[in-house]
């Protein structure tokens, strides 16, 4: 690939936007489709807060789902998962906050998920459902 063919990819065209956007969106839509399949109800996507965005809001049963996407086109140093650290946690965990304090704090149960999106040669090669793999982040939880 030559340098001005990678100039565009890293900076995307005006028609299809930053490349990194375009991926995000495509592991957005199939995460929605994988869960939606799975038998979650899809309530919204891209809820934004004070502290950041929420990627998709399912209901599983009577369990209101925060899910985050990572979308990788490689695995190669890490799982896409291991993004989700200890900050992103937290701000995950205020923006769902601020998403109940909107439903006027109904006493719910809520769990955080992680799908992560794999790419090759930028088509969907895999999606995988890591369900409940964090809690609300202290000190917004109990006990």
């Amino acid at each position: 690939m030559s340098w001005w063919q990678r100039i565009k990819e890293a900076l995307g065209s005006a028609k299809t936007g930053p490349e990194h956007l375009r991926r995000g969106k495509l592991g957005e839509q199939a995460a929605k489709r994988h869960l939606q399949k799975a038998g979650l109800k899809f309530l919204t996507a891209n809820f934004r807060a004070k502290h950041g965005e929420i990627d998709l809001v399912f209901r599983d049963g009577e369990i209101l789902v925060f899910v985050e996407v990572k979308t990788r086109s490689s695995e190669e140093w890490t799982r896409p998962a291991a993004a989700v650290d200890a900050r992103k946690r937290k701000l995950l965990s205020q923006t769902a906050l601020a998403y109940l304090k909107l439903l006027k704090n109904p006493p719910v149960n809520i769990r955080f998920d992680i799908v992560e999106v794999l790419l090759k040669d930028g088509d969907v090669d895999e999606v995988r459902h890591l369900p409940a793999t964090f809690s609300l982040s202290k000190p917004y939880r109990y006990g």
